[in-house]
C-alpha cells in the first residue's frame, strides 16, 4: 500500500470519528428536547458509528503496518475482522431499534415527540454532515480500495434514509399529530440496518475465508495475461482477498528455448502490468516451458 492510499486511508477515518462524535452530541440534544423513538433511532446509530469508527481507525492504522516475520504477508486481513465487527454492531442495534418501536407502536397510547422543531433541525445538520462524510469516503475507497472505509462509506449511505424518515416523523407528529408515524419510521431504519449489515459481514466473512476475487477482476487479470507478448499460455489463475489486498498466483507458459533471464522478464513486466491496472494487487508468477507435462508426482495434480 502506498504512503499516498495511507493517507487518504487515514483522513477518512479520522473525519468519520469526527462526524460521528459531532452526530452523538447533537441528537443526545435532539432526544432530550423531542423525546422522539425515531430520533433515538439515529441516535443509537450515531452512537454505534462513534465505536465502530474508533475500530476501524485502529484497524486502518494496523492494517498499514508492513509485512514482517510473522506476517509475511502484511496485516490487511485487520480490515476484514473489523468490518465483521462493524457488522455485528449494526445488527444488534436494528434489532434493539425494531423491539423497542415494535412495543411502542403496538402500545395503546402513542406518545407524541415534543419541539419537533428542534429535532428537524438535529437532523437537517446530520444529513448535511452525513453525506459529506459520504462523498470523501467514496472517493478514497474508490482509489485505494480500503476495505473499512468502503464498508463505513456504505454505513453511513443507510444512515441518510433513516434520517430522512425521522424528519417525516416529525413533521407528521407536527401537523397531523399521529405519533404512530415514528415508530413505523424507526422500524424501516432498523430494516436499512439490518439489511446492510448482512451485506457488509458477507462480504468480509468471504474474505477471511479466502474466497476468490470478484469475476470482474479475475476476468481482467486473464485478459492482461492472454494478450501478454511472450506468454504462450496460463493455468492454474488462484486469487484470494485479504482486506484491500487482493493476492494473485498463476502459471504461465513460456518458450523453453528462450534463456532463464528472458523468462525472468517476460514474468517482471506482466507482474507490472497487473499492478498497474489492479494497484493493491500481490502478484506471485509461476514459469512453466511451454507443453510441458505436469510431474506426476505432483500431489495436486488432478487424475485424468
Amino acid at each position: 500500500m502506498t504512503t499516498t492510499n495511507t493517507k487518504l486511508n487515514f483522513s477518512a477515518g479520522l473525519l468519520s470519528v469526527a462526524v460521528a462524535a459531532t452526530l452523538v452530541l447533537l441528537k443526545l440534544w435532539a432526544l432530550r428536547e423531542t423525546g422522539s423513538l425515531s430520533v433515538a433511532a439515529t441516535l443509537m446509530d450515531s452512537a454505534l458509528d462513534l465505536m465502530m469508527s474508533l475500530s476501524g481507525l485502529a484497524a486502518i492504522a494496523y492494517a498499514a503496518k508492513p509485512a514482517d516475520d510473522d506476517h509475511a504477508f502484511g496485516h490487511t486481513s485487520a480490515e476484514d475482522l473489523a468490518a465483521l465487527a462493524q457488522s455485528i454492531f449494526i445488527l444488534g442495534s436494528a434489532i434493539v431499534i425494531a423491539y423497542l418501536a415494535a412495543q411502542r407502536l403496538f402500545a395503546g397510547d402513542v406518545p407524541l415527540p415534543q419541539q419537533e422543531e428542534k429535532g428537524i433541525a438535529v437532523i437537517v445538520i446530520s444529513i448535511a454532515l452525513t453525506g459529506a462524510l459520504v462523498l470523501w469516503q467514496r472517493s478514497v475507497a474508490k482509489r485505494t480500495k480500503n476495505k473499512v472505509v468502503e464498508a463505513d462509506s456504505l454505513h453511513y449511505i443507510g444512515d441518510l434514509v433513516p434520517n430522512v424518515g425521522a424528519i417525516l416523523a416529525l413533521i407528521a407528529s407536527r401537523t397531523l399529530g399521529i405519533g404512530q408515524v415514528d415508530s413505523v419510521v424507526a422500524i424501516a431504519a432498523a430494516l436499512i440496518l439490518a439489511i446492510g449489515a448482512i451485506r457488509i459481514g458477507r462480504s468480509a466473512w468471504d474474505a477471511l475465508m479466502d474466497r476468490a476475487a470478484d469475476d470482474e477482476t479475475i476476468a481482467s487479470i486473464s485478459e492482461i495475461v492472454g494478450d501478454f507478448d511472450g506468454v504462450h499460455g496460463f493455468h492454474d489463475l488462484k486469487t484470494r482477498k485479504a482486506g484491500s489486498r487482493v493476492f494473485v498466483n498463476l502459471h504461465i507458459e513460456l518458450d523453453g528455448d528462450q534463456s532463464l533471464f528472458d523468462a525472468h522478464e517476460i514474468g517482471a513486466a506482466l507482474r507490472r502490468a497487473i499492478v498497474r491496472e489492479h494497484p493493491n494487487a500481490d502478484v506471485l508468477i509461476h514459469k512453466d516451458p511451454r507443453g510441458a507435462p505436469p510431474h506426476p508426482e505432483d500431489e495436486r495434480v488432478k487424475p485424468h
